[in-house]
């Protein structure tokens, strides 16, 4: 019976790891918004049933690394050295994963990368998606530091946001320096004056 059950797991991981690769060469080919889910399914050997069993929309064929980006953040905070705090290791963390992977040698990825900044659709997913981890993070924040609901939530909120801001800045890595800077340090009231 485990047999049984580990086969038809591998099955399922590799129709969809056929599912979201030919969807990636298909929106690298063509573009995003001249693929259908038809075409990918096609490209696949499935049905589009069967496609949308895997994934519940064209968008969510992009991005099939959720629930490993959670758990990575939360393992991001948990697995800190001691002293380490949590905005500094959060900091890291997105530094390494969310900005340096913007330095690989796969054109692929680069390909990846522009893909979803000039596609409107999947920017503002990429970001709901990212945004999501946002109650994880603050549980495991509420855990490691015996901090508030309301303090975890928002630190949480800011850390995930400040990989948006490093998107649209000039200087990735200096953008997540700032904004953690703020989250570590707080507001200082000579930033106020001119």
């Amino acid at each position: 019976m485990t047999a049984t059950i580990g086969r038809r797991e591998r099955k399922k991981a590799a129709t969809r790891q056929s599912l979201a690769d030919a969807a990636l060469s298909l929106f690298l080919e063509h573009g995003y918004d001249q693929v259908t889910l038809r075409d990918i399914a096609e490209a696949a050997d499935v049905s589009t049933t069967t496609l949308l069993k895997h994934f519940p929309g064209k968008e969510a064929l992009v991005f099939d690394e959720e629930a490993d980006q959670e758990a990575h953040l939360v393992a991001a905070v948990r697995d800190r050295a001691p002293e380490e705090s949590v905005p500094q290791a959060l900091c890291a963390y997105i530094k390494r994963t969310r900005i340096g992977d913007r330095n690989s040698e796969d054109p692929r990825f680069a390909s990846f990368v522009e893909l979803v900044r000039n596609t409107p659709a999947l920017d503002e997913y990429a970001h709901r998606m990212w945004i999501r981890h946002q109650g994880a993070l603050a549980q495991v924040i509420a855990e490691e530091t015996g901090a508030d609901d309301l303090r975890c939530a928002a630190l949480a909120r800011f850390a995930l946001e400040a990989s948006a801001l490093a998107d649209r800045a000039d200087d990735p890595e200096q953008a997540v320096d700032a904004a953690f800077d703020l989250l570590e340090n707080g507001w200082k009231a000579s930033a106020d004056t001119p």
